[in-house]
């Protein structure tokens, strides 16, 4: 596998960065590969409430065939134990969205990825069909970058989202306040660019001064959904530390300064992956020494 990153390498064509994406996208290829799935779906490996109930439910809408969807998004409540989860989504991506929609003004793309229960979701189903064109981030903007190319690509009425689980929890990424090269802190600034790049390539600009404003209005958004969230956790009776999810904010809240300006730094940056048909019609042989490789990486 490491000489067929390396022959994509030397033709431009392998993921840019290591990362969650990185992964995703030699999967993708090996299902096209193989060439015989028709429906396929993805989730998380780090499951702790894993059923196999979930990936019935995830893959049920595009496995159908009397149904016309083309895509699916998982969706599930964020509580593990007694606790209100959900840090990234809750505190970055929902406020967030909302400043967006308060500074730049209306935008069908914002109220498209607005309108997903649980738009940082890791579980999604697809028709294989879909993969050949599929450009996503390596980063981990993975899944709002997907959501970006469903809104882009695809039909709305052929794209549903499903409840998948009673309770869900998983292993917790550190927030690392100090380090913005790991944990929550760089799934913030990938995200945060993620939703700016998409929005600049459909023809918002960004500059350092709206970049202030639009920190400033997440700021004030997500303290004020801060109220919401504590009343919500104690109705339910669920723990919630406020101080730490103001420091999550504040953090989240820089980290879109520092997302945004290096976008500005390197606007022709280009952080998605080839589509797979680019890559067929560069190595026509590709799909057989993926195939070959995969089978001899598994007798190792």
């Amino acid at each position: 596998m490491k000489k067929l990153d390396q022959i994509l390498s030397k033709k431009s064509l392998a993921p840019g960065e290591p990362g969650k994406g990185r992964n995703v996208w030699y999967c993708m290829g090996y299902v096209l590969a193989r060439d015989e799935a028709r429906s396929i779906a993805l989730h998380d490996c780090d499951i702790l409430t894993y059923d196999r109930e979930l990936l019935a439910r995830l893959v049920y809408p595009v496995a159908n065939p009397l149904f016309n969807y083309e895509f699916c998004k998982g969706y599930y409540p964020r509580i593990g134990g007694n606790k209100l989860n959900g840090r990234v989504t809750r505190l970055l991506v929902t406020p967030l969205l909302k400043a967006l929609r308060k500074v730049i003004g209306h935008r069908d793309y914002i109220e498209f990825i607005d309108v997903f229960r649980y738009p940082l979701a890791g579980e999604f189903s697809f028709r294989s069909r879909m993969l050949k064109e599929l450009r996503i981030p390596s980063d981990w903007g993975l899944e709002i970058g997907i959501l970006s190319e469903m809104q882009r690509n695809h039909a709305q009425n052929r794209i549903c989202q499903v409840d998948i689980a009673k309770a869900y929890d998983h292993k917790h990424q550190k927030i690392s306040l100090n380090d913005k090269t790991k944990g929550l802190s760089k799934m913030s600034i990938d995200i945060s660019k993620t939703l700016i790049r998409k929005l600049a390539a459909q023809g918002d600009t960004f500059t350092y001064n709206n970049l202030r404003t639009i920190k400033a209005t997440y700021y004030r958004t997500a303290l004020d959904l801060l109220e919401i969230y504590h009343n919500d956790a104690k109705l339910n009776g669920l723990d919630i530390n406020i101080n730490d999810e103001e420091i999550a904010i504040e953090m989240f809240a820089n980290n879109i300064i520092v997302a945004g300006q290096e976008f500005l730094d390197n606007p022709n940056q280009n952080p998605l992956t080839p589509n797979w048909n680019r890559v067929q019609n560069t190595l026509p042989t590709f799909k057989e020494q993926f195939i070959q490789a995969v089978s001899d990486d598994s007798k190792i």
